[in-house]
């Protein structure tokens, strides 16, 4: 019997070793197969070459899982050194476009496939030590540090799918058969479609910490809804069925469409699904190495803008009212045939976790009760956007795996499909994708008069968010000026009096939701704002789109009170396309953020991990005669900087030792200190009674030359 792909471990028990023996065997196994994914490539230009406009190459994603691990075990305190700050910053985030024609059109000096695969068997080697050698306690929780082990094998895991989609789109000269990669060779004509009637139930969503299964952040949380009584698709559509919809003129007729996808559509001029190839005489289907004949009784596969427009054309030929489940219809699907995740020991009754195909299967192959196909084969296009359950939180050392999602703009997922694994398989995991992405996707079509309700809430509610949007934008509080307005303000009086005498580039760093970025646009041709934090990052960036934000803070208790701020009424629309936002890390940033005539880094330097890193770096992006803006309480702690990173603030040859004396030290020697030190105090609200009062003590500095 050909052994099972590990399935995701259970976290608990008493047996600490025989734990640690799974995570390993779980580790390896994980590693092993995304790369022999990567053996399906032929020629290092396979590489480094796009498979599509709108992703980067695959070299990128080869070396991105790799670095991925070591970013998160340094967060989680498991390493204390890079291996590579190069690659670690090149690869460290991927591309989400946020719309069909958004293409990436940086270019990067791309490393050679030997390089990035020395890197990788460097990280097997990191994170092998650490699960053999680090201290474990059972059972591992959302906030143990081993927690990023399994953060990282499941996030390869998930791009072990992703990867194998871009290279079904990639040009088959680029690619070749496996044998660890083959695919179903059963195919027939298409099964009769049918409705299958489901009662109506209460689902119940949402996990809790203390739950011993690996989880990503937005399974977590409550969600309870009655679902009424409808009825369901028997099996998923296949490419029988679809090609009525095609041979029906479907793509064409414009009626069929919404806003966004008739926007896709004439953008991609597409006249069938993506996976489908006209040869002349007939229709083929690419696989990931080859084309097959097509085979109309396996699944469609197709967007989710291609999913409703087939669905209203099925509406209007029927006289029913046809569309996609929710994410709460399905849940009752999966509840009403009975199933469960994944066993550990025995194959999927399924076409799911590599367990039987390199491919989809026809539809008619796995029954689950009175219906086919529940879970794996392909995954399931929901009606559902994203959203937060009650109860959400990020997890602090990714803050950004579920939160810029929440836009209305991303669809679930579920279900899973032939190549879904652990956490993917399982059926409370919670994927979304654009509606205009591709993966191994296709849909069930239901039949409701029920109208569908998505949860999702227009205000911001993450309280860590809120808080800094209103610092940023909200009303005074006891008198005191708005901080990141004020020290703009400084910034820019300090560059006509002391600084070169250029308004061309501006780099706001730590930016958090982009107050100062906005405020340095009035003057400043350009201005670049960064963040580690995603989650700002994408506040910001809407705010710039939209022009408002929304977000609620807390009062007392569960009392909360609604906010809305404008650009606009804050004078801050005229400039605002100005500003481009970036997430990045301020102690290893990529290259091309130079030729900067003023930084600003306010509150930065004491929660950075290595302020010397980022002190030793500065210097070279800035022009001549550039100014550095700081401003910190310097508040030094060793949760977010070790104490030899510290810049002051200890005892040094048994005397006082200032932040301002260290900064001196480190900046001395390509620096002039022109303006300061000078005390500029903030307010942050916690509740509508209780406020921090902070000083920040600001210091300028020019660049010489």
């Amino acid at each position: 019997m050909t052994q099972l792909f590990p399935r995701t471990p259970k976290l608990s028990g008493t047996d600490v070793e025989a734990c640690r023996s799974e995570l390993l065997d779980y580790f390896h196994a994980t590693f092993d197969r995304y790369e022999s994914l990567f053996e399906i490539l032929v020629g290092d230009d396979a590489y480094l070459r796009k498979p599509i406009s709108l992703r980067h190459p695959l070299i990128f994603y080869f070396g991105h899982t790799a670095t991925f691990f070591i970013n998160k075990l340094l967060l989680a305190g498991l390493i204390t050194e890079r291996l590579d700050p190069r690659l670690e910053s090149m690869f460290a985030v991927g591309v989400d476009e946020m719309s069909w024609d958004d293409l990436d059109d940086t270019r990067y000096d791309w490393p050679g496939v030997a390089e990035v695969r020395a890197y990788r068997s460097k990280v097997r080697a990191v994170v092998d030590g650490v699960i053999r050698t680090h201290p474990l306690s059972l059972p591992i929780g959302w906030k143990d540090p081993f927690w990023a082990i399994l953060m990282g094998i499941e996030h390869e895991r998930i791009h072990l799918e992703t990867s194998s989609v871009l290279m079904r789109q990639h040009g088959l000269e680029y690619v070749r058969p496996h044998p660890a990669w083959t695919p179903c060779r059963q195919s027939g004509p298409a099964p009769d479609n049918a409705l299958v009637d489901i009662p109506a139930g209460r689902v119940r969503l949402g996990r809790n910490l203390d739950d011993p299964i690996y989880g990503w952040d937005n399974e977590y949380g409550r969600h309870e809804a009655d679902v009424p009584a409808f009825r369901a698709a028997r099996h998923l559509v296949s490419n029988g069925e679809f090609l009525a919809f095609v041979e029906a003129g479907g793509y064409a007729d414009d009626s069929l469409w919404d806003e966004e996808g008739l926007g896709w559509k004439r953008y991609a001029r597409a006249e069938h699904p993506t996976f489908w190839i006209a040869d002349g005489q007939g229709w083929k289907l690419r696989l990931i190495t080859e084309e097959v004949t097509m085979p109309w009784n396996w699944p469609v596969e197709t967007n989710c803008l291609e999913a409703r427009a087939f669905c209203r054309w099925k509406a209007r030929e029927t006289g029913l009212p046809v569309r996609l489940p929710t994410e709460d219809e399905w849940h009752r699907l999966y509840d009403h045939v009975g199933l469960g995740d994944v066993p550990p020991d025995i194959p999927a009754g399924a076409n799911l976790h590599l367990d039987h195909w390199a491919s989809s299967c026809p539809v008619d192959t796995f029954a689950h009760g009175e219906l086919f196909d529940v879970v794996g084969n392909v995954w399931q296009w929901c009606e559902t956007p994203t959203y937060p359950f009650d109860g959400f939180e990020v997890h602090p050392i990714y803050d950004d795996f579920t939160t810029p999602t929440f836009d209305d703009r991303h669809n679930l997922i579920k279900g899973g499909s032939w190549i879904s694994t652990g956490n993917e398989s399982r059926h409370a995991s919670r994927y979304a994708f654009r509606r205009h992405f591709f993966q191994h996707a296709g849909f069930r079509y239901i039949v409701s008069d029920a109208p569908v309700v998505n949860p999702a809430s227009a205000y911001e509610t993450d309280a860590l968010l809120s808080q800094y949007a209103e610092f940023h934008y909200g009303d005074g509080a006891f008198g005191v000026p708005n901080f990141p307005k004020t020290l703009a303000e400084i910034a820019i009086d300090a560059q006509r009096q002391y600084g070169n005498g250029r308004f061309a580039r501006a780099l706001d760093l730590g930016c958090a939701t982009g107050r100062a970025s906005f405020e340095l646009a009035r003057a400043f041709e350009e201005v670049v704002g960064i963040d580690f934090s995603a989650r700002f990052i994408q506040a910001g960036a809407r705010l710039a789109e939209t022009g408002v934000l929304r977000y609620t803070l807390p009062d007392e208790g569960e009392l909360v009170s609604y906010h809305e701020r404008r650009l606009d009424a804050l004078g801050l629309a005229a400039t605002a396309q100005r500003v481009a936002f970036w997430q990045g890390d301020a102690c290893n940033l990529k290259d091309v953020f130079t030729g900067f005539d003023l930084i600003l880094a306010a509150n930065l330097i004491d929660r950075l991990y290595s302020p010397r890193r980022f002190l030793n770096d500065v210097a070279h992006r800035l022009t001549p005669g550039g100014l550095l803006v700081l401003a910190s309480p310097y508040t030094w702690l060793e949760e977010h900087t070790r104490r030899e990173e510290w810049i002051g603030g200890f005892k040094k040859d048994g005397e006082s030792w200032t932040t301002l004396d260290g900064l001196k030290a480190l900046l001395g020697a390509s620096f002039d200190l022109v303006l300061g030190p000078q005390a500029v105090p903030f307010v942050i609200r916690e509740t509508r009674r209780k406020h921090q009062h902070t000083l920040s003590e600001l210091t300028i500095w020019r660049l010489r030359g």
